[in-house]
């Protein structure tokens, strides 16, 4: 099978929001935007992927448990800690963790999906 084009669709409670962390906290390129009666999404450029935001999710009022998202974006970078530093300017919560094989560093988008960073060094020794 040969595809196109990946992607994800991320569903929120909080779609102004999420779009608003996407787009402008996290800088991810916008491909399109549909806003009508009944159709309502943003579309980022994610890598080699797409993520799709739409409304019609459930919101949580900190970072999302396992059992609530089995799910995690995951963003490597260069430099984890400089990023990291970056994203607590904007004023998201993020904690960093040091492991023997790099660094990562956790935070939530406004619906309490989870999201991390992580080192590209040393990725997929």
């Amino acid at each position: 099978m040969k595809f196109t084009m990946a992607g994800i669709i991320l569903f929120t409670e909080n779609y102004e929001e999420c779009v608003e962390f996407y787009g402008s906290a996290l800088e991810l390129k916008t491909l399109h935007k549909i806003d009508r009666p009944g159709e309502r999404l943003t579309t980022y450029l994610l890598g080699d992927t797409y993520l799709m935001v739409e409304s019609g999710g459930v919101s949580s009022n900190s970072a999302k448990t396992i059992e609530q998202n089995p799910t995690k974006f995951r963003f490597n970078v260069a430099d984890v800690l400089e990023t990291s530093a970056f994203l607590k300017g904007k004023g998201i919560d993020v904690r960093v963790f040091e492991h023997t094989w790099g660094i990562t560093a956790e935070f939530a988008d406004p619906d309490g999906n989870l999201c991390a960073l992580r080192s590209d060094a040393g990725f997929g020794d």
